[in-house]
């Protein structure tokens, strides 16, 4: 998925990089190797923060409490 991800911003970053040049304007001054790290340091940069984000339960009295919070949440569900 990531590479998916990279290959189509390389790919916009390229047709603009060719509109630019057919108006006759200076074509954007990055190589397509500096484009993928860029989106791979945008992707790690988002799929960190959502890691970090993300309720990742490491201790078992957290997975416990885990749950316990599923439980409770299916028992209203069942109540509605």
């Amino acid at each position: 998925m990531q590479q998916a991800i990279t290959r189509l911003a390389v790919l916009a970053v390229l047709l603009l990089n060719q509109v630019l040049v057919t108006f006759g304007w200076n074509p954007l001054p990055f190589s397509e190797e500096q484009i993928y790290e860029g989106v791979s340091a945008v992707v790690l940069a988002v799929v960190a923060v959502y890691t970090w984000w993300k309720n990742n339960s490491v201790t078992k009295e957290a997975q416990e409490a885990d749950r316990i919070l599923k439980a409770s949440k299916d028992d209203k569900a069942r109540w509605k």
